[in-house]
């Protein structure tokens, strides 16, 4: 075995369902500049006025997921840490959660104290955000900085598009999609316009199509929207899904800003009122099962789609603790560069 750990690093989740919990998680999330790109007073206010509702609101939504063991998120993650333990043949798998707890920082300093001067930190995000990807980097580093730790950081790319990763996704969905069913729709989560607009501007993501189709690769290397638009179509072409029986929309807006289209609220009540009677949904922006996922789609979303006139709607599970998958991701982890 040699000296090479791996950190795995999922967005993270409160600590209990208490509203307590979520006003602490809440805050530590939405202060985040790379969450809320807006100067810090304006942050400020506009995340204190957020608290004054939101948390009462989110804990009734996690209390209705919530697990006997905790957060699905961060127990799903740990059975995936299992899994990569025995993948990463180089040494000790740690898991971290960029907001909330194992955080990032007690991972680092743990690996650290344990000797380790190699790490590869492994954002679970299959599409590039800064939001997602660029925030653990960056706490990465200033970690490092903070506690001056001589680490060599090699850091996992975005992998939308990596093989990989594309055939644990069919592989895990294929039993779902065997069952009759009208349409599949591929739910990715939503961002802001303007934070894809901020690192391409110029560059158009109005309307339903590919924003990258022939874009240079510097430009696809940070859109997201162009990412999720590929995850979808490769894994479509993979599948033998015939075009007209899949689509893409996005979820989770918050506030008013303009986000990126279609969205999934739209696309439920469009699809339910062409006269899909049944349909699949899966989130592939996610690695593991979630509150975006679970309540958002499954539960809230399960509802909207009866009400518009569909009849059922089946949630495909994420990755999760899938074999296919962690033997993907230790692949993939293996490829990591050195991070600059």
């Amino acid at each position: 075995m040699t000296d090479h750990a791996l950190l795995l690093v999922n967005l993270g989740s409160p600590a209990s369902t208490s509203v307590a919990d979520l006003r602490s998680y809440l805050n530590q999330f939405l202060m985040d500049p790379y969450v809320i790109d807006l100067p810090w007073p304006v942050r400020r206010l506009l995340v204190s006025l957020i608290l004054i509702k939101r948390p009462e609101q989110s804990a009734h939504a996690y209390a209705s997921i919530w697990w006997d063991e905790g957060s699905p998120l961060v127990v799903l993650s740990r059975r995936l840490q299992q899994q990569m333990t025995a993948q990463w043949a180089h040494g000790p798998v740690e898991l971290a959660m960029r907001y909330g707890e194992p955080s990032i920082e007690s991972a680092l300093l743990k690996l650290v104290a344990a000797g380790h001067k190699r790490i590869t930190l492994a954002p679970l995000y299959p599409q590039f955000a800064d939001s997602t990807t660029t925030t653990v980097i960056e706490e990465a580093r200033r970690v490092l900085r903070a506690h001056k730790l001589d680490v060599q950081l090699s850091v996992l790319q975005p992998f939308y598009d990596q093989p990989e990763y594309l055939d644990a996704l069919v592989e895990s969905a294929r039993p779902h999609l065997q069952q009759d069913y009208d349409h599949l729709l591929l739910s990715f989560h939503g961002l802001p316009e303007r934070h894809l607009k901020k690192l391409n501007p110029g560059h158009s993501f109005e309307g339903g199509g590919d924003c990258c189709a022939g874009a240079p690769p510097e430009v696809v290397a940070t859109c997201y929207r162009g990412q999720c638009l590929r995850t979808a179509a490769e894994f479509a072409k993979r599948m033998g899904i015939p075009d007209g029986k899949w689509s893409v929309s996005f979820q989770s807006r918050l506030g008013r800003a303009k986000w990126i289209e279609p969205y999934t609220e739209a696309r439920l009540d469009e699809l339910a009122k062409s006269g899909v009677k049944k349909i699949l949904v899966m989130c592939p922006a996610f690695v593991a099962d979630c509150i975006e996922t679970l309540e958002e789609i499954g539960d809230r979303g399960r509802e909207q789609f009866r009400e518009a006139g569909g009849e059922e709607l089946v949630l495909v599970p994420c990755l999760n603790d899938d074999v296919q998958w962690a033997k993907a991701l230790a692949t993939l982890c293996e490829r990591a560069p050195l991070a600059l």
